[in-house]
């Protein structure tokens, strides 16, 4: 990775990309820096260090929620908004021929996400503001104006910026943007885990035995996340004119964990929504049951979280893998999985190895999740719960961007066949 690095740092004009890349994301990192103002944030600590869903935004944010900066939503209503049009892809048939219209749609289709954006933005700044009015110093009409405006030009701000790093830098802009957000936790937890040895809650044969256990779920995570299946395909020859097409041999790659980490995010919101709906009624018998039953790392929180993972894979991987369209390709083209027959046999082919695929990523990933669960709790309480699903986003953003590195290098050192 770092060679990668070092010799795409070599060509001017991937240098200037990863220079403008660079810029952007620190523009990013200055705007964590400015607060919303009449906000209490001795409040929102408190409701940021009781674990939940808010724990989850500020993983995500980089700790810009419990700053409650700018950035205090992070991009995560254009992550929503996004996730909704790929749904709506499916279940309104207008939505559908745009997505096949090529260049022209698809900017269509960006443009609603956009729009989306900027309402999900607004329902989630109104709701943070109107439910949880203890966070702000003074409640009234204009100071709930203000934190909306704010954190919804933040979030919109980041949108735009995510957008220009995808296209003048290097890298998915969003990815980047959520990867910094985690990297810049790192020292935060170094110095957190320093102060648990400290005060003896952790010893330092527990801090090495943590960090041999994150290098080996790293490398468990890079090798199911580059992991496939690839299903052999051979195209029949015919003949157009004077010349002969086809007769060569490829494959379909199918990813074992399809559904990268979208299943954790969503099964995380649905486990914690207890927890988080019992906050509105703090001293109350419903928030003490809750506390009993289903605090975070409870055994059935535990397995409600497991399953949700696996479905959400399941349900997410359906989403975006569509073997129909798949087969019915394939067929137009000339082309068959060797041993079964075209249409409907290679859609159950491909659907029945597409779902042990699934079923495989689905159980990994409720491992990856609920692992540091585990060592959190047998540690005493050590805060590790989230730590899995910033390991899978910082390893997948990672690849992705080391990998459109090496494409770009590969096009402009590309030499030709005869050379």
């Amino acid at each position: 990775m770092i060679s990668t690095l070092k010799d795409a740092w070599r060509i001017p004009d991937l240098r200037r990309k990863m220079i403008y890349t660079i810029a952007l994301l620190f523009v990013y990192r200055l705007g964590s820096f400015i607060p919303v103002p009449y906000i209490d944030t001795a409040q929102l600590a408190n409701l940021v260090n009781d674990g939940g869903i808010f724990g989850l935004f500020n993983i995500i944010s980089g700790g810009n929620f419990g700053n409650f900066t700018i950035f205090a939503m992070s991009i995560t209503p254009y992550i929503n908004a996004s996730i909704i049009m790929n749904l709506l892809a499916f279940a309104i048939p207008a939505l559908e021929r745009l997505q096949k219209e090529g260049e022209e749609g698809r900017k269509k289709i960006a443009q609603y996400t956009r729009y989306l954006t900027i309402v999900l933005a607004i329902i989630q700044a109104l709701g943070m503001s109107l439910s949880y009015g203890g966070l702000l110093t003074e409640k009234n009409a204009f100071t709930i104006f203000v934190v909306v405006l704010c954190i919804t030009a933040g979030t919109t701000f980041l949108m735009f910026l995510g957008e220009q790093i995808t296209e003048n830098g290097i890298g998915n802009g969003i990815s980047l943007i959520i990867f910094i957000s985690i990297i810049s936790r790192i020292p935060n937890a170094i110095v957190q885990i320093y102060q648990y040895v400290q005060v003896g809650t952790m010893s330092i044969v527990a801090v090495i035995l943590l960090v041999i256990g994150i290098i080996i779920a790293t490398v468990a995570v890079v090798a199911v996340t580059e992991g496939q299946r690839k299903i052999p395909v051979q195209y029949a020859k015919r003949v157009v004119g004077r010349k002969m097409y086809g007769g060569q041999s490829t494959h379909i790659p199918l990813r074992v964990n399809m559904a990268g980490v979208i299943p954790i995010i969503f099964a995380s919101s649905l486990t914690l929504f207890p927890a988080t709906l019992a906050q509105f009624f703090p001293n109350s018998g419903f928030s003490a049951w809750i506390s009993k039953y289903f605090a975070w790392g409870a055994p059935v929180t535990t397995i409600i979280y497991i399953v949700l993972i696996v479905a959400f894979t399941y349900f997410y991987t359906a989403v975006t893998f569509n073997p129909f369209d798949i087969a019915d390709n394939i067929k137009k083209q000339g082309g068959y999985v060797p041993g079964i027959r075209p249409g409907k046999p290679t859609v159950e082919y491909l659907s029945r190895i597409m779902n042990r695929l699934t079923l495989f990523g689905g159980i990994f990933l409720a491992l990856i999740a609920i692992i540091p669960i585990i060592i959190g709790n047998f540690m005493g309480g050590v805060s590790l719960q989230f730590g899995g699903t910033s390991l899978l986003i910082i390893v997948g953003v990672a690849l992705e961007t080391v990998k459109q590195i090496e494409s770009e290098m590969t096009m402009r050192n590309y030499q030709g066949f005869l050379k």
